[in-house]
């Protein structure tokens, strides 16, 4: 098991969860249920997921999580970029939380090859 909670990728996670979420109070009501919601559910993925995974018993199945974290932030990634093209946030806000995404995507991959490096987990 580990302590999530000391992992640098885990509090960048969080970092981005605190800005999408006051990025989106901006985005239009009618948004609320759609690219707000999603863009929200997967921004908190990120940090749950890299959680949950801390709390498994193997390192595979921390693989396994961690993986599951990538792909949110990945759907975070695209999120953000339909948000910037539909004019709910500029480039400059859009771009700035795609680099702290993609940052985190960096740093999962590192963890996902140091953990699972034959990436056992998938099978």
């Amino acid at each position: 098991m580990h302590n999530y909670k000391e992992l640098k990728v885990w509090q960048k996670g969080m970092d981005l969860v605190v800005t999408v979420y006051k990025l989106t109070r901006t985005f239009p009501k009618d948004e609320l249920f759609g690219l707000t919601s999603q863009l929200r559910r997967a921004a908190v993925s990120i940090s749950l997921n890299i959680a949950e995974g801390a709390g498994r018993e193997t390192d595979i199945e921390f693989a396994r999580f961690l993986d599951i974290a990538l792909g949110s932030t990945y759907e975070s990634i695209v999120a953000l970029s339909i948000a910037q093209r539909l004019g709910y946030c500029n480039l400059e806000e859009s771009n700035g939380l795609v680099e702290q995404a993609e940052e985190i995507a960096r740093m999962l991959t590192g963890l996902i090859k140091h953990y699972a490096p034959n990436r056992d987990y998938l099978k």
